[in-house]
């Protein structure tokens, strides 16, 4: 049975050593008297949560998943699923940090970023329950009507009722200028709303009395395309004045999908057959409003795989000290075992510190941004809320596509560490492989997301953004340049800054030409940028192992074993990124069709 320890002294490391986070916070007047104590005990709690209530029940929700019933459209979820979203409400998690004007506790993000990556390690299908409630909460608090806000927020808060987004039908994939659902005028001011969309994540279930659904649909005059679609909230029950549930509204599940993973969390079709909604936001503008949420939804998934890869991490470690095979090529490390622990195999090692550096990279990525975006919502200083607002539209599609993309490998290398008992359900590995990959997919693919990133992000705006996160490098660089002891991370950290700012200058040149290079490029680029920011990160936490590795403390050493390993091992893929991202589109669009 697989097992999960809370990585807490890995997050206080990042929080406090890396970050800084409490001197960073002291500055925002909403979050000026949070402190490491609180912060700590705070993530305490949340990891017993994680661990003792969240992950006994992973392996049994993914063998049962869950169930429909046809006839009256009612979605069960797996044994304990229920009870455990219960105790996650009586201990106010669902409020942590949410605006206390709705009932919300106003802790900051990044230590709701935290705390998710705990329940995505113990339970990624249980996690989505409540997982997209708070996007449609920042959705609605940014875009509602105060009479929207009144009704819905304290709900969604407390965690009384839960939040879906319901964006793709089955014609349209990501395209969503394609979508064809209806929203007919009222006589009382709301819309009946007619259509079908699949996909929805936690769209139908029994853990919360109510489900409240933001749905994109087409008024009667709508333009075609993505410049026609609105917004609308569509509740499950339709609320009374009073707060409380009224008489069931027309939106239903037709389906729960069968799905490769994430068996735990209903993946449901939804039909709406005149469903009464009311508009959110402008018409004709729900695609901008709902990218509040989409936006959340994207660094949420990324934080799914950082969550997988820590706790696949954990459990191959476990084994591959217990499990003994063959002997090391360089002559017995355990005579006194029949056979030595695989652990003294170099490539289990490769696969081990390739996950481990994935984890460990992906955390500080993680709650850096969670870190921006504290200070984007608070701060008082009009210049720091923009700059940290183009970082965090910058890092998102990084967040999302290349924490994804390591999970997926670190998932796989851990289970490849167990060998054929990786395969083995009892052993949990092949569940976080199959959870992982999903995560790749969706809330946009990561296609979409290179797509993303070097054409709205870098592109776009001549590289703006960009150079904002390559002054940060820069001014480290400078500032560790004559450290003998730094060269080591320094120098590739500098040398691949240089070739990446190289390469974004000729990527430009050609999509000058050529819009196609850019989806070309697009892939390969976008993991040449995750590899920079890890880079950068890594070279900073080397940075306060060095300095403290004579503390006695192991952990450092670690670290710094860790981040020798990542520039040594998984940095070097850039140079072959690099050379396929300049070789251009033709060789992928020259083949006609008819030879496919």
């Amino acid at each position: 049975m697989p097992t999960y320890t809370p990585p807490l002294r890995d997050m206080h490391f990042v929080l406090h050593e890396l970050l800084q986070v409490s001197d960073e916070l002291r500055q925002l007047p909403k979050h000026a008297d949070i402190d490491a104590d609180t912060i700590n005990a705070v993530l305490e709690e949340g990891g017993k949560f994680a661990s003792e209530v969240l992950f006994p029940l992973n392996l049994s929700g993914d063998q049962q998943g869950c169930t429909l019933d046809k006839s009256t459209h009612a979605v069960t979820a797996p044994a304990g699923f229920k009870d455990a979203y219960a105790q996650y409400v009586a201990g106010g998690w669902p409020a942590l940090s949410v605006d206390p004007a709705y009932g919300g506790q106003g802790l900051p993000l990044v230590l709701n970023q935290c705390f998710y990556e705990m329940l995505n390690s113990a339970n990624q299908a249980w996690t989505m329950y409540p997982g997209l409630s708070h996007g449609a909460l920042e959705c609605l608090h940014a875009h509602g009507t105060e009479e929207q806000k009144r009704l819905y927020l304290p709900k969604l808060t407390s965690g009384e009722w839960t939040g879906t987004m319901c964006l793709t039908e089955p014609h349209c994939g990501t395209d969503l200028g394609l979508l064809r659902t209806k929203a007919e005028p009222r006589a009382d001011g709301g819309f009946s709303i007619t259509g079908q969309k699949i996909f929805i994540s936690a769209g139908e279930h029994d853990l919360a009395a109510n489900i409240v659904h933001l749905v994109l649909a087409r008024l009667p005059d709508a333009p075609q395309g993505s410049k026609g679609i609105s917004l609308f909230v569509v509740p499950k029950f339709l609320p009374q004045a009073d707060g409380s549930v009224g008489a069931r509204n027309g939106i239903f599940c037709g389906a729960i999908e069968h799905k490769m993973g994430i068996h735990g969390n209903a993946t449901c079709q939804m039909n709406l057959d005149g469903a009464i909604g009311w508009l959110v936001g402008e018409p004709n503008r729900g695609l901008a409003a709902m990218f509040v949420m989409m936006n959340a939804a994207r660094l949420g998934v990324g934080n799914q795989s950082l969550g997988l890869t820590e706790v696949a991490y954990q459990n191959a470690v476990a084994y591959a000290k217990e499990r003994i095979q063959m002997r090391s090529l360089s002559g017995p490390k355990q005579p006194e075992k029949p056979a030595d622990s695989i652990l003294v195999h170099p490539d289990v090692r490769k696969m081990l510190l390739t996950a481990r550096a994935y984890a460990e990279g992906g955390r500080a990525l993680a709650i850096y941004v969670a870190l921006l975006l504290d200070k984007e919502l608070n701060s008082d200083d009009e210049d720091e809320r923009r700059e940290c607002a183009d970082l965090v539209a910058l890092l998102t599609p990084i967040c999302k596509a290349f924490i994804t993309d390591n999970g997926w490998i670190a998932t796989s290398h851990c289970l490849q560490v167990f060998g054929g008992h990786g395969y083995i359900r009892e052993w949990g590995m092949e569940q976080y492989v199959r959870d992982a990959r999903i995560n790749m997919i969706y809330e946009g693919t990561n296609t979409i997301q290179s797509l993303d990133l070097l054409g709205r992000k870098v592109l776009a705006d001549n590289g703006k953004k960009f150079k904002k996160f390559g002054k940060l490098v820069a001014e480290f660089i400078e500032e560790e340049g004559v450290n003998e002891a730094m060269q080591e991370f320094v120098n590739p950290l500098a040398d691949l800054g240089d070739k990446v700012q190289k390469l974004t200058t000729e990527l430009g040149m050609k999509a000058f030409q050529n819009a196609d290079e850019v989806g070309g490029a697009a892939v390969d680029y976008l993991r040449v940028c995750g590899h920079l920011v890890y880079g950068y990160f890594f070279a900073r936490m080397a940075k306060i192992a060095l300095q403290k590795q004579g503390s006695g403390d192991p952990f450092y050493t670690a670290k710094l074993h860790t981040a020798r390993f990542y520039f040594t091992k998984l940095l070097p893929e850039t140079a072959g990124l690099i050379r396929t991202a300049r070789s251009g589109v033709s060789p992928l669009m020259a083949m006609d069709e008819a030879l496919f």
